[in-house]
């Protein structure tokens, strides 16, 4: 008797059916790990607003992630975030010519909305 090795659909549905099990085997705190490590190789459009009192003050456009920035020796979380956007100078929500990808940092006392771009 020749043995035929699965092809086309059972390996299709074999390998949903282990990612079904890993995932149903992984801690909440797991499974946020493995979806931010996808979004991160995946990337996002994120917009970060910062707010004084009611009004938008500063964009930032493209956001790949904040990141919480950790300790060099003790590896503890610091009290910003950081990470890269274009600055929308104009709050128009477009990158306009002129406008650059810059680096930024918010403190934790800072008022913002971070979220995935709509369009």
């Amino acid at each position: 008797m020749k043995l035929i090795p699965p092809t086309g659909p059972l390996i299709r549905w074999g390998a949903i059916a282990a990612l079904l099990a890993l995932a149903v085997g992984c801690t909440q705190e797991q499974q946020n790990q493995i979806r931010r490590d996808i979004q991160n190789w995946t990337g996002t459009d994120g917009v970060l607003e910062v707010y004084s009192g009611d009004r938008v003050i500063k964009r930032f456009l493209k956001i790949d992630k904040l990141s919480t920035a950790l300790g060099t020796d003790d590896k503890r979380p610091r009290s910003y975030r950081y990470g890269y956007g274009v600055l929308d100078d104009n709050l128009n929500g477009q990158i306009d010519a002129g406008e650059k990808r810059v680096y930024f940092e918010i403190g934790d006392y800072t008022h913002y909305v971070f979220y995935e771009n709509p369009n």
